[in-house]
């Protein structure tokens, strides 16, 4: 067995299928670079390489008249170390599946022009990122901006007069700006908070840039957001779905947090801004509310408008509500008082009596629809399976779902019954050679005798007549709802196609079992949320087929955090732990980060309040505080660009595990994030991931 080894990136082989590039025609005859391959796998196990080989599908829009959708499918190859998004189409009944790029370089943002005459997406050529157009089958491609940046993301409005896009603009004074003869210094001058975020350092701002069109081109280009340092979208998860257009054209609705520095850093209140193309002027709607607000959408005849609202500041897990405000008189109606769950994605219906959203429950993300004039929620769909974006379209919402053993495919929702249709069979070719690991749900008794919900995934071709090692996932967040996602990283199919029995709890603090359940995880690290982890796995581990001497635990983020505290309190439970950028030192973390609402309001404040005991309290249950009582082996896994948790965690958590003498393997990625997205950084990710495993569990 081997321990305390740091492993470099290793060549990646192929031996787990062989692909053929499929036979794709198209115009100009040119082969495709990187595209959908043919799979014959060599076993119906899922493995690394075969989960780098589904398409992802993104980008969806139906066009105007409701007869085909447009969307997104990005391919990766392993070899080159690199993906490439295509565009294709598909008739809303399912049929006539066509590719319409063929170009080698990624198309992003793709969208149908309000007429549905030319479909618009960003491409990069010659003049970096800009707005390109073609006919819906893909021909006649014509650039139509020119913008000295790149840009980011646009949306046509409506009356097809403007468009309206996204561009970084640089906001801060560098050394080189304030010594122009030290030209090649490349030193970071730095006086305020949150002077990096998430995966960058914060040298720009993300400006809104409306543009006059004329079917064509663009021209006379203004900056709404001039002379502000303030973002809009939200960094680093916002797109274009928090900026949209007033049906008439005359509005553009925009999310903004309109902060810097300290206050930024300490506070979540973004709001919702109304520009008036008439005059010029910018009028703040959602003034008063306090949390984040964000997403707005008009109705149909633009009197109203909708938003995702959290009411309190300093909280980003807060009750996810939908606000809808009167534009003429200002009042505001909060349609899920009395619904108590999170809402997404929202959107009207045609006649602007309904707004379709998604929300977790119970372990699912489902369908709803919500009447803005009885105020009554409707659930519209149900089964085991996470609904993610939605348009609805005539009698049917077309929508993106995928669960714990499908990736993401796109659905024709019948709008009465809930019955859905799948349209896009984007993976059909690979699932249909694998075998699936069954998923059961299970309700597992708490310590304070609550009942939680708790996903069990089996290997393949499972046997109970047999014995085999179990593991319990922890889940990130820490407020996010173990729900049928599909992961490239933390893939719950694959682990059980390595043998292994997933035991995955929705222990307190996830949303989707009501506000209380979500709550109580704040200033409560390492509190009931963990008894709720050992009552998952010491409950499973009394089945007669799983070996109670071959247990692991596994995580990420508050996952990771988890890891590191069960090393120090599981009384010998679990023979290997996995820990992916994990919080292993609490009094670090509060002064590493960069989102400082975050610690404030989970950790209850800083450490050097001694007399503020919720603070003190989630200090003492740090996990550096029991490194004493470690006794098992781990791997830890971090990220140079996490800025989120700093990869300075993971090497403290090592550099312990060594001192003490613990078998610990430090798996390091210079050029990654908070995630691992590079494909053969992926691969060796799980590797190394069931490597571990296998020398310690089997």
């Amino acid at each position: 067995m081997k321990s305390h080894v740091f492993i470099p990136l290793a060549v990646c082989i192929l031996a787990a299928c062989t692909p053929t590039v499929q036979n794709d025609h198209h115009d100009n005859g040119e082969s495709p670079v990187i595209g959908k391959k043919e799979m014959k796998l060599e076993s119906d196990l899922m493995t690394p390489e075969v989960l780098w080989s589904f398409g992802r599908i993104s980008d969806f829009d139906v066009s105007p008249d409701q007869s085909r959708i447009l969307f997104g499918v990005t391919y990766y190859d392993i070899p080159q170390n690199k993906g490439n998004c295509d565009l294709y189409t598909i008739a809303a009944d399912g049929a006539d599946f066509s590719r319409i790029t063929y170009t080698g370089t990624s198309e992003y943002n793709a969208l149908w022009r309000p007429d549905g005459q030319k479909i618009g997406f960003l491409f990069a050529g010659q003049g970096g990122m800009q707005v390109w157009e073609a006919n819906p089958d893909g021909s006649d491609r014509k650039q139509i901006s020119d913008f000295e940046l790149d840009i980011n993301g646009f949306k046509y409005s409506p009356d097809m007069k403007r468009i309206a896009f996204i561009a970084e603009v640089k906001s801060d004074t560098t050394a080189r700006d304030i010594y122009p003869d030290l030209d090649k210094a490349n030193g970071k001058v730095i006086n305020d908070l949150m002077y990096r975020h998430w995966d960058t350092w914060v040298e720009s701002v993300s400006h809104i840039f409306i543009a006059d069109y004329d079917g064509q081109s663009l021209s006379n280009v203004k900056d709404i957001m001039a002379g502000e340092s303030y973002d809009s979208p939200l960094k680093p998860f916002g797109g274009m779905e928090e900026i949209n257009w007033s049906p008439d054209g005359r509005w553009l609705a925009y999310t903004c947090q309109k902060m810097s520095g300290k206050d930024y850093a300490h506070s979540t209140n973004s709001d919702i801004y109304l520009y008036d193309l008439s005059d010029g002027s910018t009028d703040h709607i959602s003034q008063g509310m306090m949390g984040y607000d964000k997403a707005p959408v008009f109705s149909p005849d633009g009197k109203k408008i909708a938003w995702e609202s959290m009411e309190r500041e300093g909280y980003e897990s807060d009750k996810n509500r939908l606000i809808v405000m009167e534009i003429d008189n200002g009042n505001r109606q909060d349609l899920t008082a009395t619904f108590d769950q999170d809402v997404h994605g929202l959107a009207w219906d045609e006649t602007g009596e309904t707004i379709y959203f998604t929300s977790g429950w119970h372990g699912t993300v489902e369908i709803y629809a919500a009447s803005t004039t009885s105020g009554i929620i409707r659930k519209i769909t149900s089964g085991i399976h996470n609904y993610l974006g939605l348009q609805p379209s005539g009698s049917k919402i077309i929508a993106t779902r995928q669960s714990m053993s499908m990736p993401t495919e796109i659905f024709s929702v019948n709008i009465e019954n809930g019955e859905a249709v799948q349209l896009t069979r984007v993976n059909e070719d690979i699932l249909s050679q694998l075998t699936m690991g069954n998923v059961e749900k299970r309700w597992i008794l708490t310590t304070d005798n609550k009942e939680m919900l708790t996903w069990i995934i089996y290997p393949p071709h499972f046997d109970p007549a047999q014995k085999y090692p179990a593991l319990l996932y922890c889940q990130g967040g820490p407020q996010s709802m173990v729900g049928q996602f599909w992961s490239y990283r933390w893939n719950f199919q694959m682990m059980a196609a390595n043998g292994y029995i997933v035991v995955a709890p929705n222990r307190r603090g996830v949303p989707g079992f009501g506000s209380e359940w979500n709550e109580q995880i704040s200033g409560d690290y390492g509190g009931q949320n963990m008894k709720d982890c050992l009552s998952a796995i010491d409950e499973m581990k009394k089945e007669p087929f799983i070996d109670e001497n071959s247990l692991g635990a596994v995580g990420a983020s508050y996952g990771g955090f988890s890891v590191y505290w069960l090393a120090g309190n599981h009384q010998k439970r679990f023979k290997a732990f996995i820990a992916h950028d994990g919080m292993f030192n609490l009094e670090s973390q509060y002064l590493e980060t960069e989102e400082m609402w975050f610690v404030n309001w989970d950790l209850g404040g800083p450490f050097w309040e001694t007399e503020n005991q919720t603070a003190m309290r989630s200090y003492a249950n740090s996990p550096h505080r029991f490194v004493k009582n470690w006794d098992t082996p781990i791997l830890i896994i971090h990220s140079e660009k996490d800025y989120r948790i700093t990869y300075t965690q993971g090497m403290s958590a090592f550099n312990a595990a060594v001192i003490l003498g613990i078998p610990a393997e430090f798996l390091y990625f210079p050029d990654e994030n908070h995630w691992v997205l590079k494909p053969q950084n992926g691969i060796l990710w799980q590797r190394r991931f069931f490597n571990w495993l296998d020398q310690w569990l089997k």
